[in-house]
């Protein structure tokens, strides 16, 4: 992938879009005179345990990246161990969020550099090139947004809801803590200026937990409406059912309708296209004028991920013209 031919600028976080991130490098990495591929990640997740800088969405998109993603757990490395959980539980220590043998490497090594003085951008940097990962990848700020999850029992931070909770309580809304001061990251930064920029994906993410967060620094928004780029989104709501992850639970406790159609009315016009599942198709005509396309979402294999890649990059093309 060449910067010489422009860029797409991918939004993610969660595993749907680590999922739809790799199919975009696979789609591009062998296509002459393709345009570079720019992945931004939410960092609304992240959080300080164990003395540990975690950074969930960053290194599931790294992992799916790196081709060491569990696919059948959904997050993580595939081939992990425990012997670190379990010496931990017999020293008495926190182990409601698991931490993999090889996943704690990773931790570890981000702490340092960032004990060290690196930004969270340069850190990520350094994972990625240590991983022989040829696409750039990025938080969405190196200054700290903290997801807080406002609920029937409390205000939760994220992983406590999240991990500790299961989800269980109802979401009444969402606070992210430190947007309002925070910067877009360099990488963000850069790629919204950038006069070749072709595109922005949205990534079949949770919009409430993973992209809003980035929506919700000073500017983002706005200058991603008046980019000239199409912006297009991925449903991650297929029928009346979030492919992973509480998606669907969070649209009913808000108020919103349990179906794509939730997910595009979340996105208030900022999008020129959006794709949902097959199972959906009816949309396609209910919704219309809207610029909905019906596709098979369900990414199963690297194939679907690649193949849905392309469909969404050969609409992006479409809009552009």
């Amino acid at each position: 992938m060449d910067d010489n031919n422009g860029c797409i600028l991918a939004l993610a976080g969660g595993v749907g879009g680590a999922k739809l991130v790799a199919g975009l490098a696979g789609a591009l990495e062998n296509q002459p005179d393709a345009p570079s591929l720019k992945v931004v990640v939410n960092t609304g997740d992240d959080f300080e345990h164990l003395g540990l800088h975690i950074a969930p969405d960053l290194d599931s998109v790294t992992y799916a990246l790196a081709d060491l993603n569990d696919i059948e757990r959904g997050w993580g490395m595939r081939g992990e161990t425990w012997q670190f959980m379990q010496a931990l539980e017999r020293l008495g220590g926190e182990t409601w969020f698991s931490l993999g043998d090889q996943d704690l490497a990773t931790h570890v090594e981000r702490t340092r550099l960032l004990n060290g003085g690196e930004t969270l951008s340069q850190a990520t940097a350094h994972l990625t090139r240590a991983l022989d990962i040829g696409v750039d990848v990025a938080p969405m700020s190196d200054t700290p947004v903290r997801t807080i999850v406002h609920t029937d029992v409390g205000a939760l931070a994220f992983q406590h809801y999240f991990v500790r909770e299961q989800c269980r309580p109802a979401v009444s809304h969402f606070e992210f803590v430190g947007a309002e001061a925070a910067s877009p990251s360099p990488l963000l930064d850069e790629t919204l200026s950038r006069t070749d920029l072709r595109a922005v994906i949205i990534c079949p993410s949770n919009p409430f937990i993973s992209i809003d967060p980035m929506l919700a620094m000073p500017g983002v928004k706005a200058r991603l409406a008046s980019a000239r780029a199409p912006i297009l989104a991925v449903s991650p709501i297929i029928g009346a059912d979030a492919v992973k992850g509480p998606a669907a639970k969070m649209l009913s406790e808000l108020g919103y309708e349990v179906s794509a159609a939730g997910i595009y009315a979340h996105y208030d016009g900022l999008l020129d296209g959006f794709v949902v599942d097959r199972v959906d198709e009816r949309l396609v005509t209910q919704m219309a004028p809207a610029p909905l396309r019906a596709v098979k979402t369900l990414m199963k294999s690297a194939a679907d991920r690649t193949r849905l890649a392309q469909t969404v990059l050969d609409w992006c093309d479409e809009l552009r013209c």
